[in-house]
């Protein structure tokens, strides 16, 4: 009985989660493609990519998927802001 009271709960949660993260990571977005033009920028000129901008933009996309899992109920492990953040990949050259 205190498993399904704590997972009715937790449905609740991810509309206060969904709205907050959505917010935070839409917002985050925006930057992102702003940084992927850039970084597509300095690779055609210079003919190597960015690192920081890489792993910066690493770390929207780990989020993304994040959010996205939580969202659909696949895990109930929470997206940034309300856990710690996490980058599921290294860059690679």
């Amino acid at each position: 009985m205190a498993k399904k009271k704590s997972e009715k709960k937790e449905a609740w949660m991810r509309i206060v989660v969904g709205i907050v993260s959505g917010i935070i990571l839409d917002i985050w977005g925006a930057l992102i493609f702003i940084l992927a033009v850039l970084n597509w920028i300095i690779t055609v000129f210079s003919g190597k990519r960015d690192r920081g901008v890489a792993n910066f933009c690493e770390y929207w996309s780990s989020e993304m998927y994040r959010y996205l899992r939580y969202m659909t109920f696949a895990t109930n492990q929470r997206p940034f802001p309300f856990s710690e953040m996490v980058r599921l990949n290294k860059f690679e050259r």
